[in-house]
């Protein structure tokens, strides 16, 4: 299983390079990621506020890498749906994408993930996700 930080990240460069534009793991633990994205202006939409869809990835790839913490590395599991509930305007700073599993079987894991905008006393989107997980 990948358990540490540094194992994510490296997989993560490994297997989805482009999962930095979402941010990096800054912490993480058996079923559960934190990840930080330090927000940039191809992050923003006018107006001057965090995209959805920077907000989307972001929560994807917290939760994806939370679940290689129960079941990989398996860099096929791919997204099978997701929703976003959003919750308040988030400011142009770091964002925190805090990811756990909910549950996981033999073909398919279920997560959610908290955003935050520059502290995680300002909430910003509740996201759900779904994984199909390739047989061995």
């Amino acid at each position: 299983m990948l358990k540490t930080v540094a194992e994510l990240n490296q997989f993560l460069q490994e297997h989805f390079p482009q999962g930095e534009g979402f941010g990096l793991i800054e912490d993480a633990g058996d079923g559960w990621a934190l990840m930080r994205l330090t927000v940039a202006d191809s992050h923003l939409r006018p107006g001057g506020t965090v995209s959805g869809p920077t907000m989307m990835g972001m929560a994807d790839v917290a939760i994806w890498s939370a679940l290689q913490t129960k079941i990989g590395p398996s860099p096929m599991t791919v997204t099978s749906n997701l929703n976003i509930n959003f919750l308040s305007k988030p400011d142009a700073v770091d964002m925190l994408a805090r990811a756990r599993v909910l549950r996981v079987g033999k073909r398919n894991g279920v997560g959610e993930c908290y955003i935050y905008s520059g502290s995680e006393d300002h909430m910003v989107a509740h996201v759900t996700a779904n994984y199909s997980i390739p047989s061995s």
